[in-house]
């Protein structure tokens, strides 16, 4: 593939949903791999509108690396890190009233983020023509983590009322100063 054909490739499949990517990072990361040995550039014997392109194509080293490290262990130990978990723990720190607006905002996202994952889910299965694919399998638990957290927010904005600080919080003591105690 030429590289705005990789580009054009991540956009079609929605791709920044779940891999912070930019355009110039593709650029820069086929450089990086080609001068790693992991892809090659080839003469491209299309027509280009502009200057001419380069091909990219993986080689057996790429695919061994590849393999390789889709073998390591840290692909299925690993927590996400998502930014409204982290902006639950903490709005304890918000002023009034912004933690229902914050909740309503984010059921919209949510729901919107489920028609969307829906329609992505149609256009992958019309693609592949069955279910038993990796594209399936990804957007299929985006839609049921959306469809969980869309359960969820309603028992958070009931028990909202209830919110209170730590009856017995237990944080970390303070190192004693120079080995004093």
């Amino acid at each position: 593939m030429h590289g705005y054909q990789v580009n054009l490739e991540l956009e079609r499949r929605d791709i920044r949903d779940w891999a912070a990517i930019s355009r110039p990072q593709v650029y820069y990361s086929l450089e990086k791999l080609a001068a790693a040995g992991f892809i090659r550039k080839m003469h491209s014997s299309e027509p280009a509108s502009g200057p001419e392109r380069t091909v990219f194509e993986t080689t057996q080293k790429g695919r061994a690396a590849t393999a390789n490290a889709l073998e390591r262990e840290d692909w299925t130990t690993q927590r996400d890190h998502p930014v409204f978990p982290t902006w639950i723990a903490l709005s304890w720190l918000a002023r009034p009233g912004v933690f229902q607006k914050q909740l309503r905002r984010r059921r919209k996202f949510v729901e919107q983020e489920l028609v969307r994952e829906r329609e992505t889910l149609r256009s992958i299965l019309e693609e592949v023509g069955h279910p038993y694919h990796e594209a399936v399998w990804m957007v299929s638990l985006m839609i049921e983590q959306f469809r969980t957290e869309l359960k969820w927010l309603p028992r958070l904005e009931r028990e909202l009322p209830h919110r209170a600080p730590a009856r017995h919080p237990a944080y970390a003591a303070a190192p004693p100063e120079n080995g004093k105690e």
